[in-house]
């Protein structure tokens, strides 16, 4: 493995380690008696002992530490006050509407800036160019949220093409189905895509312009080649990396991103179950949830990491000695 992509992966490993650090610390400092909130001011002190001591409170700060994440490396999560589950069921159950969530709005977000963003910049200084970057002003100025009730009120309260929330299922056998559940998704992924499409049109046009101000550009063109296959052929290739930064960056808010919009269209997705257990004063869920989130932010750094070194063969070049 190249030596870069080596110290790539200790980096994150390190990131994981801080983050869960922090995470801990954060949680353990919240003023109050978590066991206490949870059961109410009415609770008497053998309830509360009793709490405590299911909620592993009884236990020394650093031993609580090192038991969570022994148990996190052993694929063994914690037990939610509220739902009585393990927080790894929960978080495996939300996950596949999160997930299939924030992929569909990055396909959205990714399709849409690459066009707009290299449409851009091939009409620079016009009109189409002018158009686009009026379009990405608007999509920066909208809240998701406020986005997100416009279309419940075009499309499924006006129109009647969508639902305005709810999610069917997978499968047939819980009432739904691939089809019915992209549907109830599509409608939340638009309201996520539309802020981060803005942000990476802009990114790519400004990339875009950038690389055809190089030297290899006018190379090309002199050597008869048309400004389309110059363009697809050759910048696109090379105005990728401060795209990909971007796209990585992104994917990760979408999935974080996420909590607001998915209560907005009342998905079980893992924004909404954070939510109920911040409501609940379920520690435990908020602890592992965030964890979760933190780890899947930094991995997808770490695999745009990698694909630096597939666009750009000067990165494994510069590492390799």
């Amino acid at each position: 493995m190249p030596l870069f992509l080596i110290k790539r992966l200790l980096s994150l490993i390190l990131t994981l380690l801080a983050t869960s650090a922090v995470v801990f610390a954060v949680l353990e400092f919240l003023p109050g008696n978590a066991a206490q909130v949870i059961l109410g001011e009415t609770a008497t002190s053998e309830s509360i002992a009793a709490m405590e001591t299911k909620m592993g409170l009884n236990q020394p700060a650093s031993t609580r530490y090192l038991s969570w994440m022994g148990g996190l490396l052993k694929g063994q999560t914690g037990l939610s006050i509220s739902y009585d589950t393990p927080t790894a069921q929960l978080m495996a159950e939300r996950m596949q509407v999160s997930i299939p969530l924030a992929v569909m709005a990055m396909l959205l977000t990714v399709t849409l800036a690459l066009i707009l963003g290299i449409y851009a910049a091939s009409q620079q200084n016009k009109a189409g160019d002018a158009g686009v970057m009026m379009f990405s002003q608007f999509g920066l100025a909208v809240p998701n949220f406020w986005l997100a009730i416009l279309l419940i009120l075009l499309f499924a309260v006006h129109l009647e093409w969508l639902s305005a929330g709810g999610f069917p299922g997978w499968s047939a056998d819980d009432g739904g189905g691939v089809g019915e559940a992209l549907k109830a998704l599509l409608l939340p992924a638009l309201a996520l895509a539309a802020v981060q499409t803005a942000i990476l049109t802009r990114v790519t046009r400004s990339a875009v312009l950038d690389t055809l101000r190089e030297d290899f550009v006018r190379t090309a063109r002199a050597k008869g080649l048309s400004r389309r296959q110059v363009l697809w052929g050759h910048v696109l290739r090379n105005a990728m990396i401060p795209v990909l930064t971007v796209m990585g960056l992104q994917f990760g808010n979408l999935i974080t991103g996420a909590i607001v919009i998915e209560n907005v269209f009342v998905l079980p997705g893992i924004g909404r179950l954070i939510f109920q257990a911040i409501a609940n004063r379920d520690l435990i869920v908020v602890r592992d949830v965030v964890m979760l989130l933190s780890a899947l932010v930094v991995l997808i750094n770490f695999l745009i990491d990698v694909l630096y070194a597939l666009i750009d063969p000067r990165l494994k070049a510069g590492h390799a000695g």
